[in-house]
């Protein structure tokens, strides 16, 4: 009878642990968003407190100017791409020589590198590459 308690116990917490590692990656998630909020929060709240006290009018204008966030740069897909693919060669080859499982990840993580590259080529992300493919479509 205690056998038969020992296995039922392996295999309730053979059920429980995948939960319990998708619950926890969920709090890690909630625990940084929450963060980030609060820092934000506090951010805001003291940029108020300097502002009220703030007299001369062109330092409230330099202040106001600073709230602006600057514009965040496209993702240059190729670059990333390549990143990717040189980890999927090296997972590749990392399963050769130890784990045979790391081949099929290395060829999935480097045909994903590929992708990328082949979208930084398809869509242009600066203003001077947009302009000549609006050109050469337009001959």
């Amino acid at each position: 009878m205690d056998v038969e308690l020992q296995f039922e116990g392996l295999e309730l917490a053979g059920v429980l642990i995948p939960y319990a590692g998708m619950v926890l990656a969920g709090f890690i998630v909630y625990i940084s968003k929450s963060s980030n909020l609060k820092e934000l929060e506090n951010k805001n709240a003291a940029r108020i407190e300097i502002s009220k006290s703030i007299t001369n009018p062109s330092h409230l204008e330099s202040m106001l100017e600073s709230f602006h966030e600057p514009k965040k740069q496209p993702i240059d897909y190729r670059r990333s791409g390549v990143v990717t693919l040189s980890l999927g060669v090296g997972f590749f080859l990392f399963g050769l020589i130890a784990i045979d499982i790391l081949r099929g990840v290395g060829l999935l993580v480097a045909a994903i590198g590929v992708g990328s590259i082949t979208a930084g080529y398809l869509y242009p992300n600066d203003s001077a590459e947009i302009t000549t493919a609006v050109e050469k479509f337009e001959k």
